[in-house]
């Protein structure tokens, strides 16, 4: 009877068994030098619970279903991975093999500047996983001391600037329509939530999510379910251009009923930054909220946003710096005991995403966003109508132009807010008792963006070692433009005149030329855009090779929208324009060759096109719907190739890079007095374009981590590298007196063999740091900056500098030698830098502590000069000549110097 019972059990639950089938997954994690790692932490996002690795860096989860799952593993002071996997049906248990973390102890430092990301996960998210063995696990010798130890100078890998660079959230695109920068203000603060992308694709790497630029991809996955299940606090205490930083987030793990919230905040303040009267209060906020609905089904709400307010600091020429050090800001003055600066920038414009996840089958996965950002972002300055200039550092005012002494100088080096309301207050009415207008005000040139994404991401496995991404991205920009009186400084209104134009309208349409505070001012268009990109890309895995490919075709649409009527420009100022149209395409590949497990041989290329920007499309927006004349798509060829090792001892990276940038279009706005053929001043401000701009950009890059002792490491990094102009790009002009000029007044600029400016292009870091197994931590870098140039103004470089235009002849007194003198590029000198960091982490219980220090510069070198550009008001060889000739010129190059010695202190505590 009993093994009847027994029998009819068996039976019984035997379909439950086969039915309800579920799987074991397990695996070992240990270090780099294969020991166990006891007490690692592995969270499964698909789950509320975590568990621990035991004394053998084992551990198991038990019962899982069928779906796609992603784990976090992690230790303190080691580098987190982030690693998915897939469950099939009627799999018993999976092996996800060893699981490696590097001992990198500041990774846990709870330090991170917002544009250096740090380490991403092994596999990126992706549902294959390479078997090639080149994986991801984190940033290599080279790109982290690029970014933690060089990057603090300004340095640029491979002299790219920020207009290449891509990043996403969630599939959409972070690029202002603009100028194509990225504007990192947008999640300033958000250290927390931004710490580990969820791929990141350095140079032309092929990315999985977008055909990517020549600066990289870095991809944002905000998931609720995908942050650690925690609760972080830390603080900040710095010199540099905040003094404190708190930060809090939560994460609360996915619950049993399908939930998972994240959400962090943060402060960043100083009521004076370390250069003088630069204030800063920045707040942020970010939100995740994901509901699954099953393992092939969720949607999750992200909404983020940093309203900030932080004071400008001006650059100076080198006489300046001389009188009143290099920590000066002409920017600021007192008023009522307070120091007030002139250039406040405010910017809040919040994100908000809904993303919706399905999984398709066993191996696919689509993935789409609707996003919509508003808000606005706010630049102040001083203005002024009828009157003299009131910046301190006007070249009338400087002891060189022999007006004043160096004393009187320094005793008026700062604005005086009360002269400028007194003479507002005597302006208020004329002889006959009629109202006048301001004669100083304060500004807004404001730029307020409503934007609308919808980006789609789908990839399958066609077969094991095959897989295949397809992405799609719209995007409509309605981006409205205008400048407005923020303050009146006493007066009642302001005048909507041209002083530079005998005091016409801006606005001809509008007879009321009285400005009241709020109101719009001197310029006012609106700029459209449309755009649609279209990216497919495949990588197949052999046993010896890995071969990606990926290819983009994307079209967009650009038009103005102007609100002013010009009185010079009626029929191009006012209303829509024609649409601009520009069709782009381009293919990238990689190809990697595994010599054997440790070594391997990578070759990237890329040939692709780039529309212009909103900003080199129209020569001067703020008045004329006037397209740039010669502006074109950028085409952009790139090829590096690199041996890779990656042993126990030694890690290095060794790699060679060309890249060629043609029909380029580079935009400047400043002020300049050139003499005119008709008799007429050019006193103005000046939209300056070279169109038809080719650059080349050739170099080597050396980056290795040695293991010297198991607890202490060196670090090198060598990058030696040429970034120069080949050609002499056509120059046109535009501006409100003299309107448009283009090659047949000014011709070329002679900048052949130019330097790119913006970048040392020689770099070179040696440092060494002792990890002890007391989860505590020291090192040290020694950094050398080379071969750093001034930008350049291209109306000094054309032929217009040293021809007469009333013989249409050279100069008198014309020769190669005072052409060179006039024209040649300024270098600035070597540097060396010294950093040092340190920190230590405890443990107690299920609470995680951290305290580090960074310090930068620690000789407090002051001649190190980030930035700089030259003046073009002297575009006459006569002026020019004479100015180069004087002991301190009136017009020299006006520069930005490094802060000094500076340091970044942080505690955090995590359960």
């Amino acid at each position: 009877m009993i093994k009847k019972l027994s029998l009819i059990s068996l039976f019984t639950l035997l379909p439950a068994s086969f039915y309800y089938a579920q799987t074991t997954v397990f695996a070992y994690v240990k270090d780099q030098d294969g020991k166990p790692l006891e007490r690692a932490d592995v969270d499964l996002a698909q789950s509320s619970d975590d568990l621990t690795a035991d004394k053998i860096g084992y551990f198991q989860f038990v019962d899982l279903q069928p779906g796609h799952y992603q784990i976090t593993v992690s230790k303190s002071s080691y580098e987190t991975r982030v690693i998915t996997f897939d469950v099939a049906s009627g799999e018993k248990r999976k092996d996800l093999g060893v699981i490696k973390l590097n001992y990198a102890p500041s990774s846990d430092a709870g330090i991170m500047v917002i544009d250096d990301s740090a380490g991403d996960s092994d596999d990126s998210g992706s549902s294959m996983q390479p078997t090639v063995g080149l994986l991801n696990s984190g940033r290599d010798a080279f790109q982290s001391v690029s970014a933690f130890e060089l990057g603090a100078y300004w340095f640029r890998p491979r002299g790219v600037d920020n207009r290449y660079e891509d990043i996403y959230f969630n599939g959409v695109s972070m690029s202002k329509n603009d100028d194509g920068k990225i504007d990192f203000s947008n999640w300033g603060g958000l250290n927390d939530v931004t710490r580990y992308p969820y791929e990141n694709a350095d140079n032309i790497t092929p990315s999985e999510y977008t055909f990517g630029n020549l600066g990289g991809v870095v991809y944002y996955n905000t998931r609720a379910s995908s942050y650690r299940k925690q609760t972080s606090l830390a603080y900040s205490f710095t010199n540099r251009s905040y003094l404190h930083r708190a930060m809090a987030t939560y994460s609360s793990g996915l619950s049993k009923s399908g939930w998972a919230f994240t959400f962090s905040g943060s402060r960043r303040w100083a009521e004076e930054g370390s250069i003088d009267g630069t204030q800063q209060d920045a707040y942020a906020y970010f939100g995740s909220i994901e509901k699954r609905f099953s393992d092939r089904h969720a949607i999750n709400l992200t909404a983020f946003g940093a309203p900030t307010m932080r004071a400008s600091n001006a650059p100076n020429t080198q006489e300046v710096y001389d009188l009143m050090g290099k920590d000066y800001n002409s920017y600021w003055g007192w008023q009522d005991g307070e120091k007030r600066n002139s250039r406040i920038r405010k910017v809040f414009e919040p994100m908000f995403m809904l993303t919706d996840y399905l999984k398709i089958g066993k191996n696919s996965n689509w993935v789409n966003t609707v996003s919509y950002q508003i808000g606005s972002d706010a630049r102040g300055r001083l203005d002024w109508f009828r009157a003299a200039d009131p910046n301190p550092t006007y070249y009338r005012k400087l002891p060189s132009y022999g007006v004043y002494t160096a004393d009187e100088f320094r005793n008026n080096a700062q604005i005086d807010w009360m002269s400028l309301y007194s003479a507002n207050y005597l302006n208020r009415q004329d002889m006959a008792g009629v109202d006048r207008g301001a004669v100083y005000s304060i500004v807004e040139d404001v730029n307020k963006d409503k934007t609308f994404n919808f980006a789609s991401h789908f990839d399958t496995k066609l077969s094991g070692n095959w897989k295949l991404n397809v992405n799609f991205n719209y995007q409509n920009l309605r981006s409205d433009n205008f400048r407005r009186v923020k303050d009146l400084l006493g007066a009642n209104y302001a005048n909507n005149l041209n002083a530079f134009d005998n005091d016409v309208r801006y606005n001809i349409d509008n007879e009321n030329t009285q400005v009241k505070e709020g109101e719009r001012t001197q310029y006012s268009y609106k700029l459209l855009r449309d755009s649609y990109a279209l990216n497919i890309s495949s990588e197949v895995d052999f046993t010896k090779w890995n071969v990606v490919a990926s290819i983009f075709s994307s079209y967009n649409e650009s038009q103005r929208d102007g609100d002013y009527r010009s009185n010079r420009f009626q029929n191009n100022s006012k209303g829509k324009s024609a649409k601009y149209t520009s069709l782009d395409a381009g293919i990238k590949a990689k190809i990697t060759y595994k010599i054997n497990g440790k070594n391997f041989i990578v070759y990237n290329g890329a040939f692709f096109s780039l529309a212009p920007t909103l900003n080199e499309i129209y020569i001067n927006p703020r008045v004329v719907d006037f397209l740039t004349p010669g502006v074109e798509n950028q085409m952009i060829n790139s090829n590096d190739l690199s041996y890779i090792l990656r042993g126990q001892i030694l890690k290095l990276r060794l790699s060679a890079y060309h890249t060629t940038i043609n029909n380029a279009t580079e935009i400047s706005r400043y002020y300049a007095d050139v003499n005119s053929g008709t008799g007429t001043s050019l006193s103005t401000l000046v939209n300056e374009a070279m169109t038809g701009v080719n650059k080349r950009y050739m170099g080597a890059e050396l980056g290795f981590d040695v293991k010297i002792t198991p607890t202490l490491n060196a670090l090198g990094v060598a990058s030696v590298g040429e970034y120069k102009y080949t050609n002499n790009p056509n120059v046109a002009t535009f501006d409100d007196i003299n309107e448009f000029r283009g090659r047949s007044v000014w011709g070329q600029a002679n900048v052949k063999d130019y330097k790119v400016a913006g970048t040392p292009q020689k770099a070179f870091s040696f440092g060494l740091k002792y990890n002890s197994p007391k989860f505590w931590w020291i090192g040290a870098s020694a950094n050398y900056l080379m071969d750093q140039y001034l930008d350049f103004s291209a109306l000094n470089k054309t032929p217009y500098m040293y021809t007469n235009p009333e013989t249409g002849d050279n100069y008198e007194g014309v020769t190669p030698e005072s052409i060179q003198l006039i024209t040649a590029q300024k270098k600035f000198d070597n540097q060396f830098m010294l950093n040092a960091n340190a920190g230590k982490s405890f443990r107690f219980g299920k609470y995680r502590m951290g305290l580090s220090v960074s310090v930068n510069n620690i000789l407090n070198n002051r001649n190190y000069v980030t930035g700089g550009f030259e003046q073009g008001r002297n575009v006459n060889f006569v002026d020019a000549l004479q100015d180069t000739q004087r002991t301190t010129p009136f017009f020299g190059p006006k520069l930005w110097y490094d802060r000094g010695r500076t340091f970044f202190a942080n505690v955090y505590l995590r359960f």
